[in-house]
């Protein structure tokens, strides 16, 4: 086998997405419907925290399927939303002591460490 038949193998596996991004986009999607949902009944009150949600569950949702196409504007739009919600959660978890908060931190900081990897960012286009 040459060096040329094997640098062509790793080329082809290079080229898809990794089963982790995958996982990454479903759960966040569920996560962007939830927070969305709970915007339009009033969860997040009156003023402009009911807009400020539903902006920015748009950009992140349009983020997520820019990633399912391994598009790297949709992969960076994810990134500052992990990014985002893990400080939030925490910042959240830090006034109100509860628990759940801070899971949901921990889970959006390891997505973020994920997809800072070079293997995820090779994939994309």
């Amino acid at each position: 086998m040459s060096n040329s038949d094997e640098i062509k193998k790793l080329e082809a596996r290079a080229h898809g997405m990794l089963p982790g991004v995958a996982g990454i986009c479903l759960f966040l999607l569920v996560m962007t419907m939830v927070n969305a949902f709970a915007a339009l009944r009033g969860q997040f009150g009156t003023g402009g925290g009911k807009y400020g949600v539903l902006a920015i569950c748009t950009l992140f949702a349009a983020g997520i399927f820019g990633l399912l196409r391994l598009r790297r504007w949709g992969w960076a739009l994810v990134l500052a939303g992990c990014l985002t919600l893990s400080l939030g959660n925490f910042f959240v978890f830090a006034k109100l002591h509860i628990f759940p908060f801070l899971v949901q931190a921990l889970f959006a900081l390891v997505f973020f460490l994920y997809l800072v990897r070079t293997e995820v960012r090779e994939r994309l286009r």
